[in-house]
């Protein structure tokens, strides 16, 4: 066993007959249960070997964690930690022992000390980490954390002025760069009301605009639709966690509506084929499914036919409408022909939905906007196919920006309720931190 998701359920603890059970285990997904200790019961008594030796992520956001121990640091491998939404007021200085730890979530816990408070909502892992190694250990104690700060600034000065600080300028020069367009600055800025129906569907949803793309030149658009689809499969969990749409802008009639429909009422063109009702889609897929199945002699299926069982038990379904009244996304199964991403697009409209949590689908976010940003710098740099010089020279401007460094532009999309009250922005001030490593974020 490599993976194993209990996340939804109810459980309270979980034993240490799973370290025993499991020894490869890899990924352990607890997400959305009343868990109130980490690791808590879950690690045996210490013996001759460690337990879980490959656990390199460990998810448990949105339960009751209370204490966070620090036999976290037990756990050699890992690498990936989110305990996000908990009650958490301190965080251990043993976290800074995890050997491999790259990526940690503690947003939404309201700690006692104010400063790691506001690191965790806009700093990277490793600056959180070396925090807690210096001496604030979630207590207050900030000033040794301060200090090596300071020394850290003093001795990149020193290298600098000695010639040594080249290397980390060309590091900060390969970082990806991207422009938040606020939406005060923004004169038509785009916005989503969320009906009070889908609060008992599939209640989060999350929305930007992201300009700048290019999916002309060569194999852009493919690699950008083959991107996508590994995000469904590892970040989104098989969709299960969070599901993603992507849409032309230009093809987008705002304002737009999150909205439930019947089974027998929504209508929509799903991509590749003509209009039809929500009910008669999911029957179709379930007859190719079965078709597949007997072809293929396999239990496993492909495709759309993967995620039907995401909306088994459920009376409406969740929809995103445009102005005219059209379905352009029924999620978690498909997005409309309506506004299907093209080579010519150039603007896109971002969406993604759980029926999870909020944070998990602002986590997708960032990495969606990440990997767009690392394709359209790789399509730049590799001027293959259509796309001349010369329009890259124009993009760039004379004495511009380097290909790789266009920076994209992500303007806020504010998700309102029937009133006009906000529900969420994005980005937002702290979001786009997860991936504050490899993009520069321009604000």
């Amino acid at each position: 066993l490599r993976s194993l998701n209990l996340s939804g359920n109810r459980l309270r603890e979980l034993g240490p007959g799973l370290a025993r059970a499991a020894p490869q285990l890899q990924e352990l997904l607890l997400s959305g249960n009343r868990l109130r200790a980490l690791p808590g019961g879950l690690l045996p008594p210490a013996g001759p070997a460690a337990p879980f030796p490959l656990l390199s992520r460990l998810d448990a956001a949105d339960n009751e964690v209370a204490e966070l121990g620090a036999d976290i640091a037990a756990l050699p491998a890992l690498k990936s930690l989110d305990v996000a939404n908990n009650q958490l007021r301190e965080l251990p200085s043993a976290l800074a022992d995890c050997p491999r730890l790259k990526e940690a979530n503690f947003k939404g816990n309201q700690l006692r000390d104010k400063r790691l408070e506001k690191m965790v909502n806009g700093c990277q892992t490793k600056a959180i980490l070396e925090y807690l190694r210096a001496g604030g250990r979630g207590k207050g104690k900030a000033e040794s954390a301060r200090e090596e700060v300071r020394k850290k600034k003093r001795e990149k000065q020193q290298k600098k002025d000695s010639g040594d600080g080249e290397q980390d300028e060309v590091e900060e020069a390969s970082r990806l760069l991207v422009k938040v367009l606020h939406v005060s600055e923004n004169p038509a800025p785009l916005v989503v009301k969320v009906s009070p129906g889908v609060k008992d569907v599939r209640p989060f949803i999350v929305c930007c605009v992201l300009k700048g793309v290019n999916l002309k030149p060569g194999n852009a658009l493919k690699r950008f639709l083959s991107m996508q689809t590994k995000l469904h499969e590892d970040i989104c969990e098989r969709r299960t966690a969070a599901t993603i749409a992507t849409h032309d802008l230009q093809l987008v009639k705002a304002p737009l509506t999150y909205d439930i429909q019947p089974p027998d009422e929504l209508k929509i063109m799903p991509l590749g084929r003509k209009e039809i009702k929500a009910k008669d889609l999911l029957r179709q897929l379930h007859l190719e499914a079965e078709e597949q199945r007997k072809q293929k002699k396999r239990q496993n299926v492909s495709g759309l036919h993967k995620y039907l069982q995401l909306l088994d038990g459920k009376d409406n379904y969740p929809c995103l409408v445009d102005a005219e009244g059209a379905v352009i996304s029924f999620p978690p199964i498909t997005n409309s022909e309506k506004t299907k991403i093209r080579k010519e697009t150039r603007d896109l409209f971002l969406e993604v939905t759980s029926d999870t949590s909020l944070q998990i689908c602002k986590d997708v976010m960032d990495t969606l906007i990440l990997k767009i940003a690392e394709l359209n710098r790789f399509t730049l740099e590799n001027k293959e196919g259509s796309g001349s010089d010369t329009e890259l020279d124009a993009l760039c401007g004379p004495g511009g920006l380097e290909p790789g460094n266009l920076p994209l532009v992500v303007e806020q999309v504010r998700v309102v309720d029937t009133d006009g009250n906000l529900k969420v922005l994005y980005p937002s001030k702290t979001d786009l931190a997860t991936v504050s490593s490899l993009l520069a974020v321009i604000r």
